[in-house]
């Protein structure tokens, strides 16, 4: 079973050899060269925990995807955590290291979360890193553990085939600090750290990781499997650009997914949504013939996912109108009741969406949304000028908007109209993201008219949400009372969610009438 932790460090470098000293490496590996860390204030003292000879091997795709992506994965032997480590970047200096037990073959479990990005494609070791790391513990006066130095003497050698020419391109030395947060530590203690280790010379590391530094320092790079930023200049590149940021999401959002990372469903399904819309938005730019059975696969996985997030979001919509009330209006085991359907649902929706992730049919879709963006099919529209072509697409989502909104404000309360309301959400989420898509080339009158679109939808949404809790509300007061128990508070929750709905649709004519400025439909029209 693999473990996560958050790990917090930060990396220096130590010269190969002291400015104006003699040729050869540092002696005894550099460390005379660590200053007196007790100077670091709340350090009170540095205990030595000896030396810990370590053995890894880190494996990537041939042409470097996990690399690529700032993921590392190794196998390592040595020390208190030995096995496999796949590591995710988090934010600078911090990451988040999934460990799994040793074995000779990669686990399951890490194979899953790296299967969108590597999916096909040979798993196959690149690099061998053996270090001799010297540990030391900065306390407190406690004797808590407020950090771990590690003074790191590397060893590393290049094992991808043809990435060098010669033993000595192949192979690389160094010594290294890493200086690693305890857990629930102060981040500021690795400042303060810092600040005494320049002052003694030592620089921070040019290098993100052991790995990066070894695979620029053992040969020549391979071609990267990520393409060099763009310049965008025509409406294509705008439109290709807006393409590659969600497909990148969708792939880094399905680890995200398979580790029930907080609200990780919702930004994968977002990124299939923005991806399909675009298509459909910008048609003139993009062959549709192409683009159209992708968007068809697309549709297929937001909707998969779909089952797991609107659990989600209805638990927690629950949950919160249960909480805002007195217990004097809860009559029977409600809580436990709720508790008991969001438990069902959840395990349900979660093997749901695992088994879609794990699916040759995804697969599939993400293998051919790599092959679009490698070689999309553009049409004579994509060498038009950002101004022109896509404030034009923009305004004719906008139009389709419109009418759907007053299409749904000429009917009556009741079922059609809640359908109505519904579509006239998902064309103000279009709508929306078309917009979201010309920021880079239009500025601020794409980012105001994404702003409206938000209020609509933000309505509409809320209007919705309202139309499918109060289904599920009445199942629940349907199985209390064939249990025994009171139905009365699922009843009144539903009448509440009848008065919030009723609320929202009186609130829609006023947001619409300010998204419908003609001063702002004016000034996205005339970029």
């Amino acid at each position: 079973m693999a473990d996560t932790k958050r790990e917090i460090e930060r990396k220096y470098e130590l010269p190969v050899r002291p400015a104006g000293g003699d040729e050869g490496p540092l002696p005894d590996g550099g460390r005379a060269l660590l200053p007196d860390l007790t100077k670091v204030r709340a350090v009170s003292a540095v205990t030595a925990h000896g030396v810990t000879e370590l053995d890894a091997v880190y494996h990537d795709t041939s042409d470097l995807r996990l690399t690529a992506d700032s993921l590392t994965l190794r196998r390592r032997t040595g020390g208190a955590d030995e096995g496999w480590h796949l590591k995710f970047p988090v934010g600078d200096g911090v990451r988040d290291e999934i460990q799994a037990p040793l074995s000779d073959t990669l686990p399951d479990e890490l194979a899953a979360l790296v299967r969108s990005r590597v999916r096909g494609t040979r798993l196959t070791p690149v690099v061998r890193l053996r270090t001799s790391r010297a540990t030391s513990l900065l306390v407190d006066k406690a004797g808590r553990t407020l950090a771990e130095v590690a003074l790191d003497t590397v060893h590393a050698e290049r094992l991808l085939a043809g990435a060098g020419s010669g033993a000595g391109a192949r192979t690389a030395d160094w010594t290294e600090i890493e200086v690693e947060l305890a857990e629930d530590g102060d981040p500021a203690l690795l400042d303060a750290v810092e600040k005494v280790l320049r002052k003694a010379g030592v620089r921070p590391a040019s290098a993100a990781s052991k790995l990066a530094r070894a695979l620029a320092e053992t040969a020549p790079p391979t071609k990267s499997h990520k393409a060099a930023k763009r310049v965008l200049v025509t409406a294509g590149d705008h439109v290709l650009a807006y393409l590659r940021e969600q497909a990148d999401a969708i792939v880094s959002y399905d680890a995200a997914v398979r580790r029930d990372l907080p609200d990780s469903v919702h930004q994968l399904r977002v990124a299939t949504r923005r991806m399909r819309s675009a298509f459909r938005t910008y048609k003139k730019v993009l062959d549709r013939d192409a683009s159209r059975p992708i968007g068809a696969e697309l549709q297929w996985l937001a909707g998969e996912l779909g089952v797991d997030r609107d659990h989600e979001v209805l638990a927690e919509r629950l949950t919160e109108r249960v909480g805002a009330h007195d217990t004097t209006l809860l009559l029977g085991p409600v809580h436990a009741r709720l508790r008991i359907w969001d438990a069902e649902g959840r395990t349900d929706a979660r093997a749901g969406t695992l088994a879609v992730l794990d699916s040759a049919r995804y697969l599939r879709l993400l293998d051919s949304m790599e092959a679009l963006l490698a070689d999309p099919p553009l049409l004579d529209g994509a060498a038009r000028k950002p101004a022109k072509a896509l404030p034009r697409a923009i305004v004719k989502d906008y139009e389709r908007l419109a009418g759907r909104v007053e299409y749904a404000l000429t009917l009556a309360p009741g079922e059609e109209r809640d359908l109505a309301l519904h579509d006239a959400r998902k064309a103000a989420k279009r709508a929306r993201y078309a917009a979201d898509a010309a920021v880079p080339a239009l500025g601020k009158p794409a980012k105001r008219f994404s702003k409206r679109m938000k209020a609509v939808q933000s309505v509409l949404g809320d209007h919705q949400d309202s139309v499918v809790a109060r289904d599920a509300l009445r199942d629940l007061a349907i199985k209390a009372h064939a249990a025994g128990e009171s139905a009365f508070t699922w009843g009144l929750l539903y009448g509440e969610e009848e008065a919030r709905a009723a609320d929202r649709e009186r609130e829609l004519p006023r947001v619409w009438r300010k998204s419908a400025d003609p001063k702002l439909r004016t000034a996205l029209g005339r970029l």
